[in-house]
């Protein structure tokens, strides 16, 4: 049997095959991380802070220390998610993907309810490598617009571009995104941070969990809970419904990268979330920290 080291390791970095084996750049499944932030800091006149922006981090969580700690952590490519502090002014999204050189792509964010949403989800995906467009709901005042042509136009403008709509929501809010993932049953559908399944009832998150019935939805294994810090909520129960539900193929891991980040913490969140997911095979492991997004993403096998 091997060690709890030698398990987290592999399980977090090099899941594929068996314990200790060694892999050609051929053979290995990448590791891909689909969540992270970037910011310019708040001091960083090139690249400010939109002035609708809910927060506004004051240090900087740079591409070049994020490719650094991808370089120590051993993660292959990664998926930059274009913050609400720059709201839809995307120039230091596409100044992450230019410094990434491959490795990176990035998830955009404009709003359903402006005239030039479509136009512009267009001409972006066009200038960069982008795998979503993303959707809030979250708050009564910041809600997409429900049931309207307007909410209907920038799913077809993701679904036109080849590009993903990516879910960010409280469970009480799923219902109304239902209607656009069953008619748009060809675009793939991102589920942010496991649904957000602390922050509904039971009963709310039911319909969550229900998508897993939507060949087109894919959930995204982010943001989860440790029940080491506040508010103590143990994600192993959600976590294990989720991989019973979806499976590996439709399972995808991000997570670790943020402010004061470094290669030995960026493996320590993946190493914790891989603790999780014991009651897996390797082959499902793998597909989960990257094997899956690596097919969906469009991204190659690791260098």
């Amino acid at each position: 049997m091997p060690t709890r080291r030698e398990f987290l390791a592999t399980a977090a970095a090099l899941p594929a095959l068996p314990f200790g084996s060694r892999l050609s750049a051929a053979e290995r499944v990448p590791v891909v991380d689909t969540h992270l932030h970037c910011f310019a800091g708040k001091s960083n006149d090139k690249f400010p802070y939109h002035k609708d922006a809910p927060y506004k981090p004051d240090d900087a969580a740079t591409p070049e220390l994020l490719l650094t700690c991808m370089k120590e952590a051993g993660v292959d490519y990664a998926v930059v998610v274009h913050p609400e502090s720059y709201q839809d002014d995307h120039r230091y999204l596409e100044h992450c993907l230019t410094v990434g050189k491959g490795k990176l792509k990035g998830t955009c964010l404009f709003f359903a309810d402006r005239e030039d949403t479509p136009a512009k989800i267009k001409a972006l995906a066009k200038k960069v490598p982008l795998v979503a467009a993303r959707v809030h709901a979250y708050q009564a005042d910041r809600l997409p617009p429900f049931g309207k042509p307007e909410l209907k136009a920038l799913w077809k403008a993701a679904a036109d571009a080849g590009i993903a709509v990516q879910l960010h929501f409280e469970p009480k809010y799923a219902e109304g995104f239902e209607p656009y993932i069953k008619e748009f049953k060809d675009t793939r559908v991102y589920v942010d941070h496991l649904g957000r399944p602390f922050q509904g009832t039971e009963k709310e998150y039911a319909v969550v969990l229900k998508w897993a019935k939507l060949d087109n939805v894919v959930m995204k294994l982010s943001a989860v809970p440790n029940k080491g810090v506040y508010p103590h909520r143990d994600p192993q129960p959600v976590v294990k419904q989720l991989t019973e539900a979806f499976g590996a193929d439709r399972l995808m891991f991000g997570g670790g990268f943020g402010v004061g980040a470094t290669g030995k913490s960026y493996l320590k969140e993946r190493e914790r979330v891989a603790e999780l997911l014991a009651h897996l095979s390797a082959d499902d492991r793998a597909k989960i920290f990257g094997g899956t997004a690596a097919k969906l993403m469009g991204f190659a096998k690791a260098d």
